[in-house]
This record gives C-alpha cells, structure tokens and sequence, in this order.
C-alpha cells in the first residue's frame, strides 16, 4: 500500500511499530486458549502474563494491575461505569467538559438510565482542569461523589492536564480517580504509581500497536462491577478469551515507546512548532488552540476563520494531507467540537477547525507537503463559504 504523501492524523491511529508487528505475528501462528490448562493453552497463559509484566514494569505498575481489555473505549466503560455502581449508593459523578466520548457517553448513559447525577468540570480557554475547579466541586457533597475522571491529555487541543494534583484532591476525600491516558502513553511521561490516580486507560493503536487491544491499570483494592460477564478472566472485572497475538503486540509497543518516549518527544516538540510557524505564516489569521506550550508534543489544533472544518479537511485530503476535524468518532458529524465549545469558542470557529498531529513516523517532508497545499485550500474552503 503506497503511504499517503503526509498522514498527519497519528492521534487517530499510527502505524505499528516493527517490535509489535514481529510479536503478534509470531504469536498469530500459535494455537492455545489462556484459560485452558492444557500444554498450550499454558504456552499462551505465559504469552498473556509476560506481557503483563513488560506493560506494568514500563508503566509503574505491579502486573496484578493491568487488566487487558479491547481497547479504550473499553477501559473507559470498565472504569466509569463499574466505578460507580461499585461505589453506590453515591451518585455523583464528576467528568471533565472535554473528555473524549468514549468516556463522556459512559457518562451520560448513566445519568439517563442508571440515576446517576453527571456534573461536567469546567475548564478554562486552553481546555485544562483547575484543581480548585475540581476542589470547589467536591465539597458542594463529597459524601455523595461516587468517582471522578478527568483525561491525562486532551485528544483534540492537546492540552496536558494537572492529573497528579487532581488525583490527590480527589483522594484527601477517598474518592477514586480515573484518567484516559490514551494520548499520553508515549508522548509524554506517565508513571501509574507516580501519578497517584486509581485507574488509567490506555489502548495499541495510538502508540504503535495493534487496534483492538487495549489495558485498564487498576489500583489494588479497587474492584469495579464487571461490565460483561462470561468466563470471569482479568480479576473477574472483565470477561472473555484474550487475544494473546493483540496483546503481545500490545506489550511490544508499550514497552518500545516508553523507550523512546523522551527522545521522540524532543523531536516532535520541534516539527510540531515548526509546524505551528509555518500554518500561522501561510494563513496569517489563524488560530491556535489549546495550551501553548503544555501539550502534546505531536499535537496542532488549529481553527480557520471562514472555513468549514469537513470541506477544509477532503480539500486537503485531496491533496495527499491526511489530517482530522477532531476525535476520529465523531468524523463525519455536522456539529461543532464540544470541547473547543467548552473552552469558550463561538460555534463558527469550533467548525472551522483541523487538528494536525504528528508520530513516530512524521518527517519535515509532511509538514512541508501541508505549507505547500494549505493557502489554496484554505482560499478555495472560504469561498466556498460564501456560497
């Protein structure tokens, strides 16, 4: 398959990396069932639990914390919807205003059927969380916060969240914190046990493995309703066959981008702001959003005056630039970004708005693809607009 001429769209999905393509593949020809006490279904307990080890030892976990699940939409439910009911009959639930829907509609769906009371953290114009935002919250009825999730870093903006102060508000009052994590595993530096939070979301594709395999690290002590029921593997909280080829994978990518993590952070930190000059020097009125500094290092999310996100992104697509309006879920949907919404954004610029993010793959080349294609197509989206 030819490459795209410039994929700019990583936090959607990157491409595997060669450790986890050669530890799936050599699993993909293995016969055994984990649970199944047989000499080959042993062969691929040891697979599941060697891979536990190397994702928790990268990580900062204890191996009996990581539960395998199929991704992070996954963890996510696990987390907040077993939380909950585990800690009923508490029934507050406190999410940031700019989660990513795979934990934002867990959310709701239990305000809408399970008698849950959903209240949204504010957050300022770069998207973040403030501690007394968080603190002022809670002590509204503190007795009554069943649990808390705020995201490790914001999958649209980019913004990095003050997760480690969150979590230790959240535990001066003994409520459990969840984070989704899926877009800081590998970019930036995460540590479960440094955190101090109580359960992290992580998922392959966003970090060089596998799509469909994912992980909840969950605090010892820490027992969430089972979501799904079935064979009772994974500490009983998530049952179902493991996919030991996905989770091999899985472990290989964790463990290589933790790695490399800080080296490829120095480098996408300078492509991406030189990204930054040169989108702001082609369109001179654009705007940048999220922090400025205290974000993703592959991350640039910005907002064109009078275009329309969707028409901006198949113009530039059809130019070879492969880039996203937003969380890759809600592709396709003629509504503004709710989370630039919740940072203040008029609805207009929260349409108008292209988020570029960059991988272990990106180069100068893809940047320099985007500069050359970006003011025509910019132009021809604005009077397009006007029509």
């Amino acid at each position: 398959m030819t490459r795209p001429s410039a994929y700019l769209d990583h936090a959607a999905t990157t491409p595997m990396l060669p450790e986890a393509i050669e530890a799936m593949t050599e699993q993909l020809t293995c016969v055994g069932n984990a649970s199944s006490l047989h000499a080959a279904g042993r062969r691929t307990r040891r697979v599941v639990e060697e891979a536990r080890e190397t994702i928790a030892d990268a990580l900062g976990a204890r191996p009996s914390e990581v539960v395998f699940t199929s991704g992070g939409t996954e963890a996510d439910n696990l987390a907040i919807k077993g939380l909950y009911w585990s800690r009923r009959p508490r029934r507050r639930v406190l999410i940031s205003s700019v989660e990513h829907h795979a934990a934002l509609d867990p959310a709701h769906w239990l305000a809408d059927s399970q008698g849950a009371e959903v209240e949204l953290l504010d957050v300022d114009a770069y998207g973040r969380v403030h501690p007394e935002t968080l603190r002022a919250a809670i002590e509204r009825d503190p007795d009554g916060v069943a649990m808390i999730s705020v995201m490790w870093a914001n999958n649209e903006v980019g913004t990095v969240q003050p997760v480690h102060v969150l979590a230790a508000i959240a535990h001066d009052h003994g409520i459990p914190f969840h984070t989704d994590a899926v877009q800081a595993v590998g970019q930036l530096a995460v540590s479960f046990s440094a955190s101090g939070v109580d359960a992290l979301t992580l998922t392959g594709h966003k970090i060089g493995g596998p799509m469909g395999a994912g992980a909840l690290l969950l605090a010892r002590g820490l027992t969430p309703v089972s979501v799904q029921h079935g064979g009772g593997q994974e500490r009983d909280v998530r049952s179902g066959t493991l996919d030991a080829p996905a989770i091999a994978g899985l472990a290989a990518a964790v463990s290589t981008a933790v790695k490399e993590q800080e080296a490829l952070a120095r480098r996408l930190t300078s492509l991406r702001d030189e990204l930054i000059q040169r989108v702001r020097q082609a369109v001179p009125d654009v705007v940048l959003n999220g922090d400025p500094t205290d974000r993703l290092p592959g991350n640039a999310h910005f907002s064109f005056p009078g275009c329309e996100g969707d028409a901006l992104l198949m113009l530039l697509d059809a130019k070879g630039v492969e880039c996203s309006t937003g969380s890759a879920c809600s592709a396709g949907v003629a509504q503004p970004s709710h989370v630039l919404l919740a940072m203040g954004a008029e609805a207009a610029a929260a349409r108008g708005s292209l988020r570029f993010t960059l991988g272990h793959t990106s180069t100068r080349d893809d940047v320099d693809r985007l500069i050359e294609v970006l003011p025509a197509a910019v132009e021809r989206a604005r009077r397009a607009g006007l029509t």
